[in-house]
């Protein structure tokens, strides 16, 4: 088998390919996407860092410059919305934007969430055990991210069905060569969303909660605020990237447990390993594969020349397997102390929200070693199509 994200052989088993790229071709063009694969841990860890990248190329050049088509014009709405958040810009715009939400978004105001995502967490758990189990994505691993970031925002909760299909649809555009109908998908999603989140936004402006609309409406630095569509660029990526990444690393974290049930069982004798463990969950199957970026100068990986204007596909799940790095790296080691894998990314796009994840996977794998200690595999699970963001279709389980 070898590289092919849209082969479901190959989503379900990347990691034989990831160990062959490394040791043969750790540096290799992929002609149907026109990308450079980047395999190492190593390379793709500098690159993440390096300046001479960036998630965007808009600010120094345009798409004839770079020798790419324009974007078609339907999708005009969905990028003025990701374009306004700070993930798909570079400083200064970046450096400027990631200032301000950090005012509002900040680590104590994440830790002060930590008894309220504690509560959802278990009182979803609490459900799901009560039922005799079901499907634990659907039932725990989706609802949670999507509670926990509606309250921050606050979402009133007639309207919170509408997150998840929105998040779904929006980060359908990410994958590699997506449809003509999931871009229409993807650009339908984005508008709805926007158009919710300006209503709110206006609302909460004239009318201030203690909530994130909020404190993003009324944040300022030396009198720079957000505008409007910054605020709500800043919403969008803060549902998709915080709800995505939770949501597959609970699924994909409890699939590897089953998968490795000495450690399960290590886990379930003692949770103190919780902490390490959700860090190697994390590392082992990481939820996301690959992470893009545009070469802004010509540089040079492991001996190969890559020219501007060319495009990195930085494979962390590669990355997160390297031997150079991690010891024993196939092996799943929930007490494993040295782990420093790059799921949450590097340098100036680290991930803001890492925290916030953190605290939602240790409360809900928390509430269900305690409240399902014999849970157990009910069915084989099936992976769904992405490759880009990769996670389980639906994880049944039974509680006896």
């Amino acid at each position: 088998m070898h590289f092919d994200p849209w082969n479901p052989e190959f989503v379900a088993h990347p990691y034989g390919v990831y160990a062959g790229l490394r040791r043969e071709r750790p540096v290799s063009f992929f002609e149907p996407t026109g990308q450079w694969l980047i395999a190492r841990h190593a390379d793709v860890n500098a690159l993440l860092r390096d300046r001479r990248l960036g998630r965007s190329y808009l600010h120094l050049a345009t798409h004839a410059e770079f020798g790419r088509p324009d974007d078609p014009e339907f999708q005009e709405p969905f990028w003025r919305v990701i374009r306004a958040g700070m993930l798909d810009v570079e400083p200064p715009v970046h450096t400027r934007l990631r200032r301000l939400v950090s005012k509002a978004f900040t680590p104590r105001m994440v830790e002060a969430l930590r008894p309220k995502i504690a509560q959802i967490a278990g009182g979803l758990v609490d459900r799901f055990v009560e039922r005799g189990g079901g499907d634990l994505i659907a039932e725990v691993a989706e609802p949670l991210p999507v509670t926990v970031i509606a309250e921050m925002l606050g979402v009133p909760e007639a309207d919170r069905h509408l997150l998840r299909p929105w998040s779904a649809d929006i980060c359908g555009m990410y994958e590699l060569n997506p449809s003509v109908e999931a871009q229409h998908t993807a650009v339908r999603a984005a508008s709805e969303f926007s158009d919710y989140l300006i209503g709110l936004a206006r609302a909460r402006r004239a009318d201030p909660g203690d909530d994130l609309i909020s404190a993003l409406a009324q944040v300022t630095d030396e009198g720079d605020t957000l505008t409007e569509e910054e605020l709500v660029g800043t919403c969008v990526l803060l549902l998709n990237a915080g709800h995505e990444a939770t949501v597959n690393v609970t699924g994909n974290g409890w699939w590897s447990l089953f998968r490795n049930p000495a450690e399960l069982e290590r886990l379930r004798a003692d949770h103190g390993l919780l902490p390490t463990a959700i860090e190697e969950l994390m590392r082992w199957d990481t939820p996301l594969q690959m992470f893009e970026r545009w070469v802004l100068e010509d540089i040079s990986v492991g001996g190969v020349d890559i020219p501007r204007g060319s495009e990195v596909a930085l494979l962390f799940g590669s990355a997160n397997r390297d031997p150079e790095v991690f010891d024993d790296p196939d092996r799943l080691d929930v007490g494993r102390a040295d782990n420093p894998h790059i799921s949450f990314g590097a340098g100036i796009h680290f991930c803001l929200g890492a925290p916030l994840a953190r605290i939602e996977l240790a409360e809900s794998f928390g509430a269900l070693l305690r409240r399902a200690p014999k849970m157990e595999l009910a069915a084989e699970p099936e992976w769904g199509p992405g490759y880009i963001i990769r996670g389980l279709r639906s994880l049944e389980v039974g509680i006896s």
